[in-house]
């Protein structure tokens, strides 16, 4: 077990946190949302960061990986069309695309081939979490992702 592995699993224990906060509104959920969620985009940065920079890269970790990443934009996605935040038509599609990948890559993967993710995968996920959060901080706190912007 290494940090990288320990990042990977944290942001998967951090999914129902975020799920329960998210279906169960109190006052303040939706910063405390955000910081979870927020978290864990965090630990994603991270345990790769740190992978690779360690040469720490391992089997499980490259399929844990991104299976937290997707796990963790479905499942607040998930919440958001509940709450009526997103409509569910949105949500499909993503999600959707998400299984589509994966499934071309284990297809790659089981005749010998890796596809590894490219910038332009990257630069997705970035606007994919920064849209979330901003979709699960709502409106009425806009104005506090600009506070902390400058």
């Amino acid at each position: 077990m290494n940090i990288p592995m320990i990042l990977t699993i944290t942001r998967m224990l951090a999914i129902p946190v975020l799920v329960v906060v998210l279906l169960k509104p109190f006052p303040g959920s939706e910063i405390l949302a955000f910081a979870v969620f927020v978290f864990a985009c965090l630990t994603d940065m991270l345990d790769g960061f740190w992978a690779r920079r360690k040469k720490m890269e391992t089997v499980l970790g490259s399929l844990l990986d991104p299976m937290a990443d997707k796990l963790l934009i479905a499942s607040a996605l998930i919440c958001l069309v509940e709450n009526g935040v997103v409509a569910a038509w949105m949500a499909v599609i993503i999600i959707g695309r998400e299984i589509a990948v994966t499934g071309f890559r284990a297809i790659a993967a089981s005749r010998g081939y890796n596809i590894p993710a490219s910038g332009w995968g990257k630069l997705k996920m970035i606007f994919e979490t920064v849209t979330v959060a901003i979709l699960i901080l709502g409106p009425k706190h806009l104005g506090l992702l600009y506070k902390i912007a400058h």
